[in-house]
């Protein structure tokens, strides 16, 4: 790319993925609202500890794709299989418990509920489990949240708010997690610790990602491979690590790097 990176948007990206078992293929999917369509025809792919960035500009069906994965648009043709089961047909809640976790743009927080409560909620949704152990758990990677335990979460900040969204994705205890626009409306000291938090994830959790973003560098910092999204479908892909790659990607794209 044009300009080096600097630390710790700067990261050394994994070995390829590209042999790892796929969690998630899109094939030839079709969707949107009532009779348009949104997405049209798009395919990709995930692969276990991989993590994807979707690149395009607004209106381009980059949330519409998130919410199609999660089941909260119908999928009109074409077919979403995770672990090589179709799960096209397959409601949201179910789809999260088997594994797939998402951060909407917009966070979706329970403003009324306490920090700890909207933690405790998302615990809750596991079977088997004691839920202020799952609390505890997560909360020692997110140590910031500690001291807004029992503020209400539409008193939080914009960057906490989002803190919370994350933190309360991983009490799911997911294995793909849908990013969609994590940085928007983020100071940039958060949006640094946030690079931090999700290197780790995949570190210590081996989390697959698929991360929506117009952050060009946030998306660098973390994926190796970004797809750029034109008019609900997939145009263009490069490996992270292809400088020429990516420069052509985002010159196809129209951002500035």
């Amino acid at each position: 790319m044009s300009n080096e990176l600097s630390s710790p948007l700067a990261g050394a990206h994994s070995a390829s993925t590209s042999d790892s078992p796929r969690l998630l293929v899109i094939s030839d999917v079709r969707g949107g609202y009532g009779r348009i369509n949104v997405l049209e025809g798009i395919a990709l792919s995930v692969g276990s500890g991989e993590v994807v960035g979707v690149l395009g500009h607004n209106g381009m069906g980059k949330t519409t794709l998130m919410r199609a994965i999660m089941g909260e648009v119908k999928v009109t043709g074409g077919d979403v299989k995770w672990q090589g089961r179709s799960i096209r047909s397959m409601p949201t809640h179910a789809r999260a418990a088997l594994g797939l976790g998402y951060v909407p743009q917009g966070r979706r927080i329970f403003p009324q509920l306490t920090v700890r409560e909207n933690l405790q909620f998302a615990a809750a949704c596991r079977k088997g489990v004691h839920v202020d152990h799952v609390v505890d758990e997560v909360l020692e990677e997110f140590t910031a949240l500690i001291r807004l335990l029992d503020r209400p979460g539409g008193a939080l900040s914009g960057g906490e708010q989002q803190l919370l969204a994350l933190a309360r994705c991983l009490c799911t205890a997911p294995q793909l997690v849908l990013l969609d626009e994590p940085t928007e409306g983020i100071q940039p000291s958060i949006i640094d610790d946030m690079v931090g938090l999700l290197k780790g994830w995949r570190e210590r959790r081996g989390l697959s990602i698929v991360l929506v973003e117009q952050h060009v560098d946030f998306l660098h910092a973390l994926c190796d491979r970004i797809l750029l999204l034109h008019k609900g479908r997939v145009v263009s892909e490069a490996d992270a690590s292809d400088t020429i790659g990516m420069d052509a990607l985002i010159s196809a794209a129209g951002f500035v790097d």
